[in-house]
């Protein structure tokens, strides 16, 4: 079965997504094959900007089992394919302390690879709460609308 996207839920749940980008990965060949099989997991996943380049750190995409010879280290740094402006952005928004640059998705786009850029800021304990308490009070929600609209409909 392939994997259409693979999410990354725990970005989600630990940040607060302030922007997203869309960016390229270059990889190599039994890496695709693999993702393809839906061998990646993004949840530690990050990214960096060294040098005037973005690079992609954590992603574990597992190796292909009918790779030939050269097989790819599963953790290994991929450099992310993005225009310079979108680099220099990403670089002044990541200056900003508490701000970091965390992979959300991988999906596959006319063919290829794309990846997901989300400038995040970290939740603390409180906000997660929040979130628990705003997301069940919808569930209450929807659940009594149903319920009304079952009894008058």
């Amino acid at each position: 079965m392939a994997a259409e996207t693979i999410l990354n839920r725990k970005a989600l749940r630990d940040f607060h997504i302030l922007e997203r980008y869309e960016a390229g990965i270059e990889l190599k060949g039994s890496e695709v094959k693999s993702i393809r099989a839906g061998k990646a997991n993004i949840s530690d996943a990050f990214a960096r900007i060294e040098k005037g380049q973005a690079f992609m750190y954590n992603a574990d995409i597992q190796p292909y089992a009918q790779a030939s010879i050269e097989v790819p280290a599963p953790k290994r740094v991929r450099r992310l394919l993005l225009h310079k402006q979108e680099i220099d952005k990403l670089y002044s928004e990541t200056a900003i302390a508490g701000r970091t640059l965390v992979i959300l998705r991988l999906y596959w786009k006319g063919g290829r690879l794309k990846t997901e850029l989300g400038v995040a800021q970290g939740k603390v304990a409180h906000d997660k709460r929040a979130d628990l308490k705003k997301r069940a009070t919808d569930r209450e929600t929807e659940r009594e609308v149903a319920r009304f609209n079952r009894r008058h409909a």
